[in-house]
């Protein structure tokens, strides 16, 4: 449970940086790959709510769900810092937050493997 707690709140603190950022973004892209990249980063979060509240397979469907969700942002903000939206402290600050997130998931994952 107190990991769930600990990814839940990775979770948001990406959010809370993430949504703010994004209306810095070029106006032409708001409606495809920024809409994009917000709704990766919310259905990861939707993903591990519904996994926090579900057993056996249909957690390990929410865990999966939610780790093909943050591959998908892992791609839009890399394309992000190669378009320059982010700065390289941006991304590297980011991407950090991403790996955190993505080992603290994967641990969840093999938790429930067994």
């Amino acid at each position: 449970m107190p990991h769930e707690l600990v990814l839940l709140t990775r979770l948001f603190d990406l959010l809370n940086w993430l949504l703010p950022k994004n209306e810095s973004f070029p106006r032409i892209y708001r409606h495809t790959v920024t809409q994009r990249m917000m709704d990766a980063a919310l259905d990861c979060q939707e993903a591990v709510f519904a996994a926090q509240s579900s057993r056996s397979l249909r957690r390990k469907t929410a865990l999966e769900e939610a780790d093909a969700a943050l591959n998908r942002l892992r791609l839009y903000l890399r394309l992000a810092h190669y378009w320059r939206w982010l700065n390289d402290g941006q991304y590297a600050h980011v991407s950090m937050m991403v790996a955190e997130i993505g080992k603290l998931l994967g641990g969840w994952i093999k938790q429930s493997s067994r």
